[in-house]
């Protein structure tokens, strides 16, 4: 039996497809070969952020073509569109760094712009690489249309060759990208040969696909099964696993039912999805750029959700997933043990999850985790009540040096590693701190200080991996510390703390730093201190200078530092649903 006619009345693409007014409109859509009922069907936007920069993104357009084929099956008429993205690995340990968070940005609002500008009434965001993800959840919610998400998927892991001339550690075990960041400081150090470092880097990245441990893809990729707007478990599967498309197919269908039940995106987003997104990167030692990424997403739906909010949730959440980089396995094996889904029901055990929230299936959570087959392996997952540490894998830090708090990861740290105190050893730039570790002109024991890097002062909150993957890599992870008004990446392993806030920038406590200044980093009990009375900080601020002069004059970037705000809340440049005075599918 034919369906009946779409009624459009309350859907925004009846303002470019219906009415005698709209003929002008319609005959564009003749000329792309879409039929009478094509045009008055719901109209589907698929944004996806395929290039040619990275393997992460390169599947994306193949996927597409599923989530496409899965609307039209839903009965809609789905417009495939692409936006920018910046891959991180690419832009890592050079000026493109800066590129990275504004890209999230760019990729947020040209979803929004390309939604409003041609009416669509739902949205299926494909991403592949760290910042496309958030990104494009933040449009999701900043539009408010029904939305799925679904993530590009992860990279295979490589392999050494059999009998290949590489040292001991490199041989039988998975290879991720991290392995190549720390061969340049092995290499430094003299430890890798030019030939080993040229072998592993031809085969440390097989396949296509995002990053593969729980990096900053892979965590947000979690997140986004977690606060309900991807289908259990698609998160998971490797980039090459014809397996996607399913999810893809499905996925397009899925937001077809989203639009029929008028569930939108911040029905899905609320504050306790956010909550039970936060538990999920804290059980499986995420990427510390969820402590930013989760409060921006909040911001676009005008939930107050911020770093410490996001810490406190981390703090009192045990790490049972044994994830690199902290840990031993990559998303491949997460999925075999039955990913997203299983970890949740481990936390649903311990009393740790919302069940009420609503999901991108209709569904609520408690729903699919009673459907959800698959138990904790007690290998890559283990059960909660014997968990790998008893607090999450990651930790905010506040005290006098952070009044606006700062993050660390902490999955596979030991306790006693856990607090560090130590002089400090100030750079004005990654750049700085790079050449000064390249050419091992620091001391063990010190506090390596990296300022001026944060989200305006930069510009773009830069990640620091070349430095700290550098640092590990010459053996001297656990013998020094690090902090920054900048990121990390999700790879970074050692006593690292980033989003140290006020940033410099902005005249906060780490911009008042000198060398030789006693710092003293306590994850166990969350503070960052510096050995300085209140008097002697006042006195350091009169006499300070100002911010450092950046490059950045014009452009894109000179306009994010304009608008950028606190880390702590997210690092976003407009103000946010509290602001708002309509929301785009009621117009």
């Amino acid at each position: 039996m034919a369906k009946a006619p779409t009624d459009k009345t309350h859907l925004p693409s009846r303002h470019v497809t219906e009415g005698p007014a709209r003929a002008p409109h319609r005959s564009y859509f003749y000329a792309m070969g879409l039929g009478e009922a094509e045009i008055h069907q719901p109209w589907v936007g698929v944004a996806t952020c395929w290039n040619e920069a990275a393997p992460c993104n390169i599947a994306l357009n193949r996927q597409a073509q599923a989530v496409k084929l899965g609307v039209k099956q839903g009965g809609g008429t789905p417009r495939e569109f692409t936006t920018i993205t910046v891959t991180d690995g690419i832009a890592m340990g050079h000026e493109g760094m800066r590129s990275s968070l504004a890209s999230r940005e760019a990729i947020a609002d040209t979803v929004e712009l390309t939604m409003r500008g041609h009416c669509y009434d739902a949205l299926v965001g494909l991403a592949g690489c760290d910042k496309s993800l958030p990104g494009m959840m933040m449009a999701m919610v900043r539009l408010n249309t029904p939305s799925v998400f679904i993530y590009g998927g992860s990279i295979l892991p490589g392999k050494a060759p059999a009998g290949a001339d590489v040292p001991e550690q490199y041989r039988d075990r998975d290879l991720t990208v991290q392995d190549m960041f720390e061969a340049v400081g092995n290499h430094q150090a003299g430890n890798l040969s030019d030939a080993a470092l040229d072998i592993l880097e031809r085969v440390a990245c097989p396949s296509a696909g995002a990053c593969g441990g729980q990096f900053t893809a892979n965590t947000m990729a979690c997140v986004s099964e977690a606060i309900g707007l991807a289908l259990p478990n698609s998160s998971g599967a490797p980039a090459p696993y014809e397996s996607r498309d399913q999810y893809s197919t499905a996925s397009g269908e899925a937001v077809m039912h989203l639009i029929e039940k008028n569930i939108r995106a911040r029905d899905v987003v609320t504050r306790k999805s956010l909550e039970n997104a936060a538990r999920v990167v804290a059980c499986t030692g995420g990427s510390t750029n969820a402590g930013l990424h989760l409060p921006a997403i909040a911001h676009e739906a005008g939930i107050d959700f911020n770093l410490q909010d996001v810490c406190d949730i981390f703090r009192e959440t045990p790490y049972f997933v044994d994830l690199k980089p902290g840990g031993q396995y990559v998303a491949k094996d997460l999925y075999e043990a039955g990913g997203v889904p299983v970890v949740m029901k481990e936390l649903r055990k311990a009393g740790l999850i919302h069940e009420d929230c609503i999901t991108a299936t209709g569904k609520t959570i408690g729903e699919t985790l009673d459907e959800t087959k698959g138990e904790a392996d007690g290998k890559v997952i283990y059960p909660v009540e014997t968990p790998i540490t008893k607090t999450g894998g990651v930790v905010g830090l506040m005290g006098n040096l952070a009044p606006e708090g700062a993050i660390v990861k902490v999955a596979g740290m030991e306790a006693q590693h856990q607090i560090f105190t130590g002089p400090a050893r100030c750079f004005e730039s990654e750049e700085d701190a790079f050449e000064a570790v390249k050419a091992r002109k620091y001391e063990e024991g010190e506090v390596i200080v990296i300022r001026n890097e944060g989200p305006a002062g930069g510009p773009g909150m830069r990640e620091m991996l070349a430095t700290t993957a550098a640092l590990s890599g010459q053996g001297m992870g656990k013998k020094v510390a690090l902090i920054t008004d900048g990121r990390f990446s999700g790879a970074t392993r050692g006593f690292c703390v980033g989003h140290v806030g006020p940033e410099a920038a902005h005249g906060g406590p780490i911009a008042l730093l000198k060398d030789g200044d006693i710092i003293t980093l306590n994850a166990i009990e969350g503070t960052i201190s510096v050995d300085l009375s209140d008097e002697e900080m006042d006195a350091r601020r009169a006499a300070w200078s100002g911010p450092k002069t950046t490059i950045y004059a014009s452009g894109a970037l000179w306009k994010y530092a304009q608008l950028v705000g606190s880390a702590q809340l997210g690092a976003c440049t407009h103000p946010g649903a509290t602001s708002e005075s309509h929301v785009y599918m009621d117009l």
